[in-house]
This record gives C-alpha cells, structure tokens and sequence, in this order.
C-alpha cells in the first residue's frame, strides 16, 4: 500500500528519495514525508497531499541535507491523511525515525505499555508505537551495555543474535513483540551511514548500488535510476543492515536469512507516461503488446497445446487435478471468473472461484486432488498471499498467475505463470487483466489437452488468441467515439453492466472499472438477473451498458435487453461488427470484432476501460491516483 524509500551513500539523500516517491507515489498518496540524518541530527520534513503539492514545495522552502535517509508517502489506515500522521514517526527521545507499511495488530497494547513507561505520542498512527518501542529497545541496550562490567561479552553475544549493530538489535527485539504485518525502514541519529529494514508480509527490497545502497518497498522506486541494477528481495522475518558499501541480512525465525541478488529487470520507458496524459491510457494503448508477451513461446500449435515453464507439474500430476480453486480479489476475481467457464469448457475440470480473504478464513472443504491458483498482479496482495498459504499448509499444490518476477506470491507458489505485462502504474488494473485473461485461456486449453480436448478444437482457439493483439489494435481506434459517448453520459449518477455467459464477468470489471476512476455509482449484474429484483431501479436516467456480442447467449441477452428498454432505461450495446438488430433497439452502440465466444472477454474488456477512462476525465477526476484506493493491498 504505502510506498518507502531508503537510500544511503555519498550523494545528497534528499533529491533521490524525493524521485523515489514520485515512482512509488501509486502505492499511497495522502501525505508524504522523509527523515535525514544531517550533522548527527535528524531532519524531519512531512505534510499532507500529494508529493509535488506538499513534500516536494516543503523541501525547496526547507531544504534537508545529508547521505543517508528515509521516506514515505502513505496510504491511510490509522489515522485520517494530516500533517502528524504522515511518516516518518520518531521515537521518544526523536533519535530514531521509522517508516512503515503495514498494521501492527497488537499497537494499543504496546502503546499503555509505553503510555505507563512516560511515553507521549503526537499522532494516531500504529507506526508511532512502533517508533518509540524500537527507541525504548535502543535505549535498554545502549544502558546495559554501558553499565556492562564485560562490554566485549554483551557485543559477542548480540553477534551471535546476528545483530552486532545496536540499532538492528533494537528493531530485532521490538519486533518480537509486534503482531501485524510490516515493511520497514530504521534510521538513527547516532549511525549517520546505517538503514535497517525488515519485512513480514508487506514487500521490501534492497537495491544494491557502487559505494551506496537502498531500500524500497517497490522495485518501480529504481526504475531509470543509474543507482542499481541489483536487487534483494526480502523474505518475511528478515532484518536487513545497508550501510554504503555493505548489507547483512539476518532471519528473526531462524538468525540465518536466504539472501539472493537477482538483476532488475525494468527500464525507464516503463515508467514514463511519454506521450499519453495518464499512465492508464498508456497501459490500455498497451495491451496488444502485452498480450504478445503473454502468448510468447506458449503457443505449440505442432503439438495443438499451450505450454509453460514454471507450473512445475508433470502432464501425469495435471491429469490427476480433480478440481482447481482460483482465489482472487478485486479485477483478479473478475479474471478469475472468467478462468472457470474456460477451464470447465475445455477440461472439464470443475472450479470454484473464491474471494482470497474469504478462502483463509471459511475453512472450505479441500479433496485431495485440488490445486489452488492465485491470481496478483503485484505478487503481494495481502489476502491472496494468505490464501496460497493456508492451502500449502493444507497440503495442497498452490499455483500462481502474477505480473511482478521476484514478489512473494512468485516466491512462495509452487509454480506458476508470469504475465509479462510489465509495470501497471495506474492504480485501475488494466493490462494485467487482459493479460490474465489471455493466460487463463492459454491454461484451459493446457488442461483440456491432457484429457478429452480435440486438436482441431484447440488449434482454433490458439489462432484465435494469436489474432488478439490486432483486434485490440482496431478497438483501440474507437477511442474518440468512446470519448464522444463518455460526454454523453458523464452526468449520470447510477450506471448498470449486464450480460450473460463469458462475458457475464467483464460486466462485474466494466463497473468496476467506472466506479475506480469516476466515483459513479455502477452495479454489474448477469442479464438474467436484473428481473429479479435490481430492475426496479430502471429509470430514464439510468443507463445500461449491455454486452450483447453475438454469442451462444445472444437471443436471450437481447430478450433482457427489450425488458430494460420497455422501461425506458438509456441502452450502451456493446456488440460484434456486424450486428444490423442491435442499431435498432440501443441508443449507442460500439462494435468488437467476430471472435470466438471465449474470446469475447479479452475484447470487450478494453472499451469498457477507455469508456471508463473517458467519463473519469470529463469529470475531472485524477484517474491513475483515485481517492482512498491504492495500487497494491498488503493489509488484510
């Protein structure tokens, strides 16, 4: 959620953590703030809003030097967005400052701790009771060493916790006492070259530089930086100390950490809007591209299939699955979805599609021969992670559909399938969606393979995915016509999706999507539905927009389509080139290309996003940053 940065080495600190945030900027954005350690003091700088309106205006009245920081730019959970409540927070004394993402569980405990120990605290955050814990920790160990008649033993025996820094003692020993999820960044005033960070359950990495090295909850937070090309990501419970030409890393469950540098695979033209107005449009204009990643080396039309490298299971294993759980949350779910009817179509394997927080909790029964697929963009998705967890505890093969090489979700799955869709900025998912789409198709024709799938069948439908990235292309060109329709409707205050079959799912996505961006109130329902009971809330002001492709579901669509129309409701079709019927009883109509029925969903996914894209304009709305929502949810 929240986005953090660490840096420290010979350059001024304050420039590369401000460009920092600016990339990390999606992940939170109510307030921002950094901590510098300048002239063995701690230079604190913070304020509400965006970076650009408050830190970095902050910044260029108040300037902060020094080689060594922190900073933040936050996401909300304890606390409202403020001046106080922003990070960094600082210890009692104000000699240690912390950022954090992630809720400790067990703060208002801690805090009466501190509150009967004489503490006093500034803000409402759980990140402030963490502060003064590591400082009160801080503290202890600076005292009993000093009143230590045998300093050389408590030094052999904080080296033998793996932890011969006292600030990372510190950190080591309030963590042990802290329930929650974190990702974090330590500084102190009296260690002018020292970071410490640590992880469980909210992503940290460190970027490893010449004569300088970093920390980041994001690996975007480097992207065109010349700093780093190598990075480490962080397992949960570890304990990272940087300092400009080292790091050591220990485990706060085992004392050894398994550390392994892998190179940053992202480059600058990732991260740039370059000629588009925001990173959303450029990830829609995107997408044939991405979809050409995703089918990249997995088409075998000799052998009529799909193959991957990374499910690490034998064609024996699959043929074995008896049923697949997909957990999800969010536009996953929605892709998820559509993951059952391709799987169940084409392999016959029955699926069950549930919401990731729901699945760890609900102690649903499990047979045997059931595989979980989870379904991330980020690969760090705080419920979906957990849900891969319970059924590895289980006993269960746990797979995994995720865009970010490197993340959690990656790591911790027994296989799984990467999106290629490179880095999605704009907090609405987008590409990733399609791209998932595209993958899950790519994976039922997989299993249907193994077992009672014809050759010409799935050759026809491994064409039709080969022919995707040019329809979109020809989609996209109907932007203008979308942007003329957004101005149409922009005015209305309740929006219905409706369809029916394959495309059911993306009507759940395309208000979804509306209601992300634009802060319009939209409800996705199966056509069949609206009867009984939401059409009640058909009026003259309330449009429709229908997925009407022509499909197996055609004629019954179109019958619920009369029911909205005889009611005088405003009617968006959403139909193939082609279709003389659907001009006559619509008021507007757009046009997908002939396709297969399962192709349907890949397609009408990309204008229901450009005409979402284009309502949340005419609104004047930030579409990439939309209010109170945040790109990567790492809280439960």
């Amino acid at each position: 959620m929240c986005g953090i940065i660490g840096y420290v080495g010979k350059q001024t600190a304050s420039p590369i953590l401000l460009e920092g945030l600016r990339r990390l900027e999606y992940r939170g954005y109510d307030s921002a703030g950094l901590a510098v350690v300048q002239k063995g003091d701690l230079c604190l700088r913070k304020k509400k809003g965006r970076i650009d309106q408050g830190l970095a205006r902050l910044l260029r009245s108040e300037p902060a030097a020094g080689t060594l920081g922190i900073a933040h730019t936050r996401w909300a959970t304890h606390g409202p967005p403020s001046d106080v409540n922003s990070h960094p927070h600082l210890d009692q004394p104000g000699k240690i400052a912390v950022v954090h993402n992630g809720v400790i569980e067990n703060y208002d405990a801690l805090k009466q701790k501190l509150l009967s120990a004489g503490h006093t605290f500034r803000s409402d955050t759980d990140t402030e009771v963490l502060a003064h814990l590591i400082g009160d920790y801080y503290e202890q160990n600076r005292s009993r060493q000093s009143k230590s008649t045998d300093g050389a033993r408590v030094e052999k025996r904080d080296r033998q916790n793996g932890n011969s820094n006292p600030l990372t003692q510190a950190v080591c020993d309030a963590l042990r006492e802290v329930i929650g999820t974190y990702g974090l960044a330590v500084v102190c005033s009296d260690q002018p070259d020292t970071i410490v960070g640590a992880r469980r359950g909210s992503p940290l990495i460190i970027g490893l530089g010449n004569g300088e090295n970093f920390l980041a909850s994001d690996a975007n937070a480097f992207v065109g930086a010349a700093h780093t090309k190598k990075v480490i990501y962080l397992n949960d419970y570890d304990v990272a100390t940087v300092t400009p030409d080292r790091y050591e890393v220990v485990n706060l469950g085992t004392d050894t950490a398994n550390v392994q540098v892998s190179n940053l695979e992202l480059n600058q033209e990732d991260a740039v809007r370059g000629q588009y107005e925001h990173f959303m449009l450029k990830e829609i204009f995107e997408q044939p591209r991405t979809v050409e990643n995703a089918l990249r080396g997995r088409v075998d039309t000799e052998g009529a299939t799909a193959k991957f490298g990374g499910l690490n299971l034998t064609p024996a294993q699959l043929r074995t699955v008896e049923r697949i759980v997909i957990a999800a949350s969010g536009t996953s779910w929605h892709a998820a979805l559509v993951g059952e009817y391709l799987i169940e179509e084409l392999s016959q394997i029955p699926v069950e599609v549930e919401f990731a927080h729901e699945f760890c909790y609900r102690n649903a029964p499990l047979e045997r021969d059931t595989v979980l697929l989870v379904i991330s963009q980020s690969g760090e998705t705080a419920d979906t992670l957990a849900a891969l967890r319970e059924a590895k505890r289980r006993g269960h093969r746990a797979l995994a559909i995720i865009n970010v090489v490197g993340s959690t979700i990656a790591r911790e799955a027994d296989g799984g399938i990467y999106m290629h869709a490179g880095p999605e900025i704009g907090v609405a998912s987008t590409k990733a969606f399609v791209s998932t789409l595209a993958i899950l198709t790519l994976l039922a024709v997989h299993l249907g393979r193994l077992r009672n799938l014809s050759a010409r069948r799935a050759l026809e439908i491994l064409h039709a995915l080969e022919a995707v990235p040019g329809q979109i292309e020809s989609i996209l060109t109907q932007t203008h016509a979308l942007k003329k329709l957004a101005k149409k409707y922009v005015k209305a205050d309740d929006f219905f999706f409706l369809s029916r079959g394959y495309t059911f799912p993306i009507a759940l996505e395309g208000a979804l999507k509306l209601k992300e961006i634009s802060y319009i109130h939209a409800e996705g329902y199966s056509a069949a539905e609206m009867k009984h009971g939401p059409i009640a809330l058909i009026d003259p002001k309330t449009p429709t927009v229908f997925l009407v492709p022509q499909d197996s579901m055609y004629d019954k669509t179109m019958a619920n389509l009369a029911m909205i129309r005889a009611r005088k409701g405003p009617i968006i079709a959403l139909a193939t080139a082609g279709d003389k019927q659907i001009g006559k009883v619509a008021d507007d109509a757009l046009y997908l290309p002939k396709a297969l029925e399962l192709i349907y969903p890949i397609l009408a996914a990309v204008p229901l996003q450009l005409f979402a894209y284009h309502i949340a304009v005419a609104r004047g709305c930030d579409v990439d940053k939309p209010r109170n929502l945040a790109k990567s949810v790492t809280v439960e």
